[in-house]
């Protein structure tokens, strides 16, 4: 029996989903830039300079070996020292953070009368008596939140209170400061 040739047909897709491209992935999705840290920086630094004082050694005619070899370990080091330099520069803040003591936790509470020194009470009264008035506890929180840096926004957000009473405690908190 003789055998026949096998017709081989390609497959052209010419659809429309053929032409289109994948979609693009949302920010929050995409993965993480890859940094280096500076461990492994330095110690990249530290081999590739090891690499060319072990060439110079091999390569370079003897009288010459202590001068090359000085030279490439002062540049290595040289190389670490601006490295070094550079990270500090880029990676401390360049303002100093102050952030006040956290309140001591108190016998009775969580917080000690002290963490609730300047708390405008007076102030907030026409509001807790609303019928729909935030809880004491709730506002004793958010003052002291704010007494401590926290925003205005951050905490009304959060606590899930008015923007008016949250506005109150943060102005009482400025006034405090100020």
């Amino acid at each position: 029996m003789s055998e026949m040739p096998v017709l081989r047909l390609r497959h052209r897709d010419d659809s429309p989903a053929a032409e289109r491209r994948p979609a693009p992935v949302p920010p929050n999705q995409r993965p993480a830039r890859r940094r280096w840290s500076p461990e492994l920086t330095a110690a990249l630094i530290v081999i590739v300079g090891g690499a060319a004082v072990i060439t110079v050694l091999r390569l370079a005619p003897g009288p010459v070996h202590t001068a090359l070899s000085g030279a490439l370990v002062g540049t290595v080091v040289v190389v670490l020292v601006l490295f070094r330099a550079l990270w500090n520069r880029q990676h401390t803040p360049a303002h100093g953070v102050r952030h006040p003591a956290p309140p001591r936790a108190g016998p009775e509470g969580w917080f000690e009368t002290e963490a609730l020194e300047g708390f405008p009470l007076q102030e907030l009264r026409p509001l807790l008596d609303a019928p729909d008035a935030p809880d004491l506890e709730q506002l004793h929180t958010a003052w002291i939140l704010l007494d401590h840096g926290r925003d205005a926004a951050w905490v009304s957000h959060h606590l899930d209170l008015l923007p008016d009473c949250v506005r109150l405690l943060a102005d009482a908190a400025h006034r405090r400061h100020a």
